[in-house]
């Protein structure tokens, strides 16, 4: 089956992709059955020997998320292949948009789509309807089948019978009684749970509670408020089997009440009735007083640098929150993961947008000021009093010495764009040395293979005596695919050196540094409480994480600014 016709004075060459979805049909025939036809159906049909081989051994077909096909892909747009050869067309993938997407993809890219098993043109009208009904029947199969699945497993709910997953905490399975059993310590740790839990009425506290007197989970693990809340709020305590109650590909959704499956007595239990009645009756009380003092922050809101923030104390990330949204400006707060289950595990202090942006923001201005005046910065002991102007780094004593000086270098260098940026890589010299030696290095080979080749050729045509048709044609081919081989690293490596296409992604980014940039220009001191009322969250958002790595916080307060463009600037209190 052929999609598109190529230019018959092209080379061809073939991306040959096999794929099976378990790894047990690897150890059989099909791997090899289809490597083997593949490599029989370039040869004679295509009649070339230049294919390379991607292999997805153990991978659905339901998606397209698989390292060897979108290796391929890569490849294919870079235009190192002609043809992508395949057995059956659902060795691609079972999902019709997904097809039709990469379809669609070879198209625009010249790239011919052959299908062994599946003999018919699709360059005809009749061509192309076939093959969108045999996708969509490869579908209707896959769909049907986990239609049979769920049915066989909601038959086997009804009757009690247990469908598998991870058994609760306080119980085992035993498989040959088809039962479960108490675990004694963990079910005296669920009573404790919904004990305490009345007691103290608060998720956090109770999560604290039970981190400082020692319980972990079954892994290991200090207890969090979310999987507190798991136990507290499952029927399964009460000896209660519940099945089909959450909606597929979104476990937050209930299903309709009609549809669930609930057999009571179904196992021992570890709590009465009446008490889950009393603690769903105050996690349901927590929730309204929340929701009501608008504690629970409905909609998006942007954390402007979350995910950047690393507590010094203990090492952990810290999580972010909203605040309160009755204040005149809901900013985010960010807080220890580690401090918030304990409260003697770790002594950090959280901190906030107001803290963080008055800090992050008037340090990147006084960078920005520093290069634009640096004619009258004479010393790293100038250029840090430069950087520490402001109250905002009235408690700093000094900058890390090193990477001062490192900053006074590299500004004396006379840097070309913004010192904080992207654009400015303290490694991209380096960088560019690596790549052009690179390139070096492959030509040379490149040259010494085609005078390989030349010579291959005048020994078999002017000495008859010297090589067999067979063994020049064996070496000749192995001299080809080694050429081939090197032709495509050496554009890889171009493209990853030079490369002019920009991206939506990087265009919003390039545009939100313009617009922040601009708020920078000509300024000694900008507010940031101004400036984030002034600005929409998403682009200071993206301007953070396009030019900071990562942030350290000591005590609350701004210890260490990583920026991604390699430099770091440490600040000593």
């Amino acid at each position: 089956m052929v999609l598109n016709n190529i230019k018959p004075a092209m080379k061809i060459r073939v991306a040959i992709y096999i794929r099976v979805s378990t790894l047990h049909q690897v150890d059989k025939d099909s791997l090899p059955m289809q490597r083997k036809d593949l490599i029989a159906y370039s040869k004679l049909i295509l009649n070339t020997d230049d294919y390379v081989i991607f292999e997805d051994a153990g991978y659905s077909g339901k998606n397209t998320i698989r390292p060897r096909y979108q290796d391929m892909m890569e490849q294919i747009r870079t235009g190192a292949f002609t043809h992508l050869l395949v057995w059956k067309i659902d060795r691609i993938s079972r999902n019709l948009l997904d097809f039709a997407q990469m379809y669609q993809e070879l198209k625009e890219l010249n790239v011919t789509f052959v299908s062994k098993n599946e003999q018919f043109n699709t360059s005809t009208a009749i061509g192309e309807a076939m093959l969108k009904i045999i996708l969509v029947f490869a579908e209707l199969e896959r769909n049907m089948t986990s239609e049979r699945v769920t049915a066989t497993m909601i038959s086997r709910a009804n009757t009690g019978k247990w469908n598998g997953g991870r058994v609760p905490y306080g119980y085992k399975y035993d498989p040959e009684e088809e039962d479960f059993l108490i675990v004694a310590n963990e079910s005296n740790t669920v009573k404790l749970i919904h004990d305490k839990y009345e007691e103290l009425q608060s998720l956090v506290y109770l999560a604290r509670y039970m981190n400082e007197h020692g319980y972990r989970t079954r892994s290991g693990n200090e207890w969090s408020p979310p999987s507190l809340v798991i136990i507290l709020k499952s029927w399964w305590y009460c000896g209660c089997y519940e099945y089909n109650k959450r909606k597929a590909g979104n476990r937050q959704k209930l299903k309709n009440e009609s549809e669930w499956i609930m057999i009571e007595d179904h196992h021992i239990a570890i709590i009465s009735y009446d008490q889950k009645e009393r603690v769903l009756a105050i996690l349901k009380g927590n929730k309204r007083f929340a929701t009501e003092h608008n504690l629970y922050v409905k909609g998006i809101h942007v954390h402007v640098f979350g995910g950047l923030c690393w507590c010094k104390n203990c090492g952990k990330k810290m999580t972010s929150t909203s605040s309160n949204k009755n204040r005149s400006w809901q900013y985010s707060k960010y807080l220890c993961s580690t401090r918030r289950r304990s409260l003697t595990k770790c002594r950090g202090r959280s901190t906030s947008d107001p803290v963080l942006g008055e800090f992050i923001f008037n340090y990147i201005l006084n960078m920005l000021n520093a290069q634009k005046g640096f004619d009258s910065i004479h010393s790293p002991a100038d250029l840090q009093d430069a950087l520490l102007t402001g109250d905002a780094f009235s408690d700093i004593k000094s900058i890390d010495q090193e990477e001062l000086n490192d900053l006074y270098n590299i500004l004396s260098s006379s840097v070309v764009g913004n010192i904080y940026g992207r654009s400015f890589n303290v490694n991209k010299a380096k960088k560019n040395d690596e790549v052009q030696s690179s390139l070096t290095i492959l030509k040379a080979e490149k040259k010494k293979l085609d005078r390989a080749l030349d010579r291959l050729t005048n020994l078999y045509l002017y000495d008859d005596m010297a090589i067999s048709e067979k063994d020049y044609m064996t070496k000749k081919t192995e001299i080809e695919t080694k050429i081939a081989e090197i032709d495509e690293k050496i554009g890889i490596v171009n493209k990853n050196s030079v490369d002019n296409s920009i991206t939506d992604e990087e265009f919003v980014d390039k545009a939100s540094t313009f617009i922040i940039t601009q708020k920078l220009t000509n300024r000694n001191y900008i507010s940031y409480k101004r400036l984030a009322t002034s600005v929409d969250p998403k682009i200071l958002y993206m301007f953070t994480h396009d030019v900071i790595d990562y942030i350290d916080i000591y005590n609350g307060k701004v210890q260490r600014i990583v920026f991604r463009n390699g430099l770091s600037q440490t600040f000593i209190r």
